[in-house]
């Protein structure tokens, strides 16, 4: 006899979060490489890059709070202890509003730096700000430090995922797969 399944979540919602977590995984190691390459064409792009990605990391995470809004996930898996519940509550909200801060902050910078943000060279996002250098370089640092925290939210994240699937052997990590079918 098959055991019940625990909740899983839309395509949507499992859709939002897997092209989120390429979009971040790409710009994370594309701004490493454009603050350490020499100036010229390879660190425009690699910018250039940087910046879509945060453009759609910013419309993606839009979209996945209004759908979360709209269908709201499914229950957490039954029998956590209560500061699971709590970590897992604590953690996946700060990861929500790292992931919108994070561009924002970017655009922001950006913007008051005077660089525009072409957006995977089909258009121009619009500036945020007027350029004022000084605030770029307040804007951009926290962006900085931004990225080192949600470097760190993201191995926690993982981490917790494996945790799931391999010492506690829930489905955690199997409802947010392609394919899970709850039951």
């Amino acid at each position: 006899m098959r055991s019940k399944r625990s909740a899983g979540y839309s395509a949507a919602a499992k859709l939002f979060h897997w092209v989120t977590a390429l979009a971040v995984l790409t710009a994370i190691p594309v701004a490493l490489a454009m603050v350490r390459v020499g100036q010229g064409p390879l660190q425009n792009d690699l910018y250039d890059l940087h910046r879509s990605l945060g453009v759609l990391i910013l419309i993606l995470m839009a979209a996945r709070l209004l759908w979360r809004i709209y269908r709201p996930a499914p229950p957490l898996v039954p029998g956590l202890p209560d500061w699971q519940v709590v970590a897992a509550r604590i953690s996946h909200w700060t990861l929500y509003a790292v992931l919108l801060a994070m561009p924002v902050l970017g655009w922001a910078g950006t913007s008051a730096f005077g660089a525009p943000i072409m957006v995977f060279g089909l258009f121009e996002w619009p500036a945020m700000l007027d350029k004022d250098e000084q605030l770029a370089g307040v804007l951009l640092g926290l962006h900085r430090w931004l990225g080192f925290a949600l470097a760190g939210l993201l191995a926690l994240h993982v981490a917790a995922a494996l945790h799931h699937h391999f010492i506690r052997g829930d489905e955690t990590l199997r409802r947010m797969l392609p394919g899970y079918r709850s039951g």
